[in-house]
């Protein structure tokens, strides 16, 4: 396996290359035109699920959003912000994960408790978009300020899982071929969510890899048969480096690594974001926000964090 330090996906949050945990690591394949990413959470991914009580089934969900919000955003070169964002009409309305160009990650859902009550599991254990999320769309957001137009691409939901979604995505948009493999789940230690990525390299940059392949179909098909074996105990496996896991599936390809990136928890919310958002409304309409206090309460969907204002506080957001 060979190394490239020079190769970074942003200075901010380099970690090293042996990491297991919290870390986006990219590579390439030498011996064909394919890049990839290997991404696993764990202390990041637990402690966003964990701000909130998500019924099993919800949290579980919303881990895979997180997982492949993070694994998609690490494919994309931009400066801002990256959202993965599922809508249904199934028992959980919403999942929503963003995940900023440094490695600030966040995620939260928004579910029919009712509905979920009377929620019952596929018999086989997959299905959970058609089951819990219905019929619906699934978009993908980059925002990198003002200054830049917004893009974003909108698909309906469409497979059992997410990564089903994903991929039906990448292929209606034409872009470039993309193949993915995803893992949740929850041990003694908290929640853990792996994947593993790969796209063939776009024309302008196909002729830096390395090698000229002598059939793009057969490498493509041949690499999709190797990442086809990695197995969710491996994605998951806390005690397993993600260059281990990358030699384990593609060593026979000429796997090169590049500087990896660190990943963690982060909501950018604030309580001058949130005095903000109150001076845009008309203070006579801030009654249904008081508690039994009298305080105006407004709760962070992504961390849960409450901002309390009592009357002194809002003559100087009113001021």
């Amino acid at each position: 396996m060979k190394h490239d330090h020079g190769a970074a996906t942003g200075e901010p949050g380099a970690v090293t290359s042996d990491a297991t945990l919290d870390v986006i690591q990219p590579f390439q394949l030498e011996l064909s035109n394919l890049r990839g990413r290997v991404v696993r959470a764990g202390p990041t991914l637990d402690e966003i699920l964990c701000r909130h009580a998500y019924p099993e089934p919800v949290a579980r969900l919303l881990a895979q959003t997180i997982t492949l919000a993070i694994t998609l955003a690490a494919a994309l070169k931009y400066e801002g912000i990256f959202t993965l964002q599922t809508k249904g009409d199934g028992p959980v309305k919403l999942t929503v994960a963003d995940v900023t160009s440094v490695g600030d990650v966040r995620g939260y859902a928004q579910f029919d408790e009712e509905a979920l009550a009377g929620w019952t599991p596929p018999a086989d254990g997959k299905g959970l978009v058609p089951s819990l999320l219905g019929k619906g769309y699934l978009a993908f957001t980059v925002d990198q300020g003002e200054h830049t137009q917004r893009y974003q691409g909108i698909v309906e939901l469409d497979g059992d899982d997410l990564d089903d979604c994903v991929r039906h995505y990448f292929r209606q948009s034409e872009q470039l071929p993309t193949g993915i493999e995803v893992a949740v789940g929850r041990d003694g230690a908290g929640w853990i969510g792996g994947a593993v990525m790969l796209q063939t390299l776009p024309d302008e940059d196909a002729g830096s890899a390395g090698a000229v392949p002598s059939n793009i179909e057969d490498d493509w098909r041949r690499a999709m048969i190797l990442m086809g074996t990695v197995t969710e105990a491996e994605l998951l496996d806390r005690g397993l480096p993600v260059n281990a896991l990358l030699f384990r599936l593609f060593h026979e390809e000429g796997v090169r690594v590049y500087r990896s990136q660190a990943i963690r928890p982060s909501c950018r919310c604030s309580r001058e974001r949130v005095a903000t958002v109150l001076r845009s409304i008309d203070r006579e309409e801030l009654d249904d926000l008081r508690t039994e206090t009298g305080h105006v309460a407004v709760t962070c969907e992504f961390c849960n964090s409450t901002y309390a204002f009592d009357d002194k506080d809002l003559d100087q957001v009113y001021g």
